[in-house]
């Protein structure tokens, strides 16, 4: 009589658990190559915003938007002020959204604000205001108020403002980052967010809208010099924000910041890339 041939039940657990392991091994290597993606995508959208950002100054003398609205006859609630200017020239809304938080899934109503509630989700902003939702912001000190302004929305003075891209240090001026909201203008006097895992309080700290953990400790930022650079979430207190930006301020090492002196999410992140 014939054998019968095939696997034995030993056969067929030793066969699947030497599978559960490779996966065991395999996954996490999958998943840093998808995080890579996703930031290699990120700083893709930042250099398109960089040709944009250069587009926008070359035809207006080198000069950043004012910050008001006044031509499109509507408030500056929520962000408009920079929505409305790029939009004529970021048509793919593709680009608004880092890989890493492509849509806003808080069930606020759609015709509220939202901040994004974590580092993986984007802002929103109401219908009544376009109903924009992205995961970018500007550095608000880039704007070129009216000279006979000294605040623009209250933050001021105006002397601080950077107003075009041609300034000195361009690669240390941040232009465009990732952020939990539409925008910010960051102070050196600005503390790291308490917590890393969802919408920080903001209270004034407007550091705190644009430090945002979505790539391992660190964030892409558009510099004045249309360079896109992989910034560590600790670096971004030694970038010179506005013109009376400290760069040695406290928050910095040059300033005495001591490992323990940040939040205890942030202590373990690299101090820079």
């Amino acid at each position: 009589m014939r054998k019968r041939s095939g696997f034995t039940l030993i056969e067929l657990l030793v066969v699947i658990a030497i599978i559960a392991l490779l996966m065991g091994i395999l996954m996490p290597a999958l998943e840093r190559v998808r995080r890579q993606a996703r930031g290699v995508g990120c700083k893709s959208n930042l250099h398109q915003w960089g040709l944009i950002f250069a587009m926008y100054c070359d035809e207006n003398n080198g000069r950043f938007y004012s910050g008001l609205l006044q031509s499109f006859g509507r408030d500056v609630a929520h962000g408009d002020w920079w929505r409305e200017c790029m939009r004529p020239y970021s048509k793919d809304k593709k680009m608004w959204l880092c890989p890493t938080a492509k849509k806003h899934r808080s069930g606020a109503s759609v015709d509220s604000m939202a901040l994004a509630r974590d580092p993986y989700d984007a802002w929103r902003v109401p219908v009544s205001h376009g109903g924009d939702v992205g995961s970018y912001g500007p550095n608000g000190w880039m704007c070129n108020p009216p000279s006979s302004m000294d605040t623009l929305w209250g933050r001021g003075p105006g002397k601080d403002y950077w107003r075009t891209y041609q300034v000195k240090s361009a690669y240390r001026v941040p232009v465009f980052t990732e952020g939990w909201w539409v925008d910010g203008w960051p102070r050196d006097t600005d503390e790291p967010p308490a917590q890393g895992h969802q919408t920080p309080t903001i209270g004034g700290q407007e550091m705190r809208t644009l430090c945002v953990n979505r790539h391992s400790g660190a964030q892409y930022v558009l510099f004045a010099d249309w360079s896109v650079r992989k910034i560590a979430l600790k670096q971004l207190w030694t970038l010179k924000w506005n013109k009376s930006f400290d760069t040695a301020n406290p928050w910095t090492k040059q300033g005495g910041v001591q490992p323990a002196d940040w939040p205890q999410w942030m202590r373990s992140l690299k101090d820079e890339f």
